[in-house]
């Protein structure tokens, strides 16, 4: 087996909220919200979505975080190009979804293609009233 680096770091978006600043009110609420962006996306798919939370509460030896009360992912894929089959390690992406004692937090590994960062980072902050933001340019399989 051969071990390669594509990125030394795996940096993370992260946007945090309290309940007062988004009418969603629960992690499945969130995720349905989610699930639309990327279902009406036309380079978007949707996956699946993870119950991280009920997943490791039921094994022996899970552990939670003080103050995380729901955990869920959902998955997804920009996936308009597939120029390596190493790829394939960092496919599909995930965006994660907490429960926190007051709000909630919203994260995302950053990808190698910033127009899909920008759709995702527009999509996290469509859940709550924050700076008004100039959305992303649209993302278009012909326009790569």
């Amino acid at each position: 087996m051969q071990q390669t680096v594509r990125q030394e770091t795996f940096p993370v978006f992260g946007l945090k909220f309290d309940r007062e600043e988004t009418t969603l009110q629960s992690v499945d609420a969130i995720c349905a919200y989610f699930r639309a962006r990327i279902e009406a996306h036309p380079c978007a798919v949707f996956i699946a979505e993870f119950d991280h939370f009920a997943h490791t509460s039921a094994l022996g030896e899970g552990r939670i975080g003080e103050g995380i009360r729901a955990a869920k992912n959902i998955v997804y894929c920009f996936g308009i190009a597939l120029p390596e089959p190493e790829v394939l390690a960092v496919r599909p992406r995930s965006i994660g979804i907490a429960e926190i004692e007051d709000g909630f937090l919203v994260t995302f590994m950053e990808a190698p293609m910033p127009v899909a960062n920008g759709i995702v980072e527009d999509w996290a902050r469509g859940l709550c009233d924050l700076e008004p933001r100039q959305p992303s340019p649209e993302f278009r399989a012909d326009t790569l």
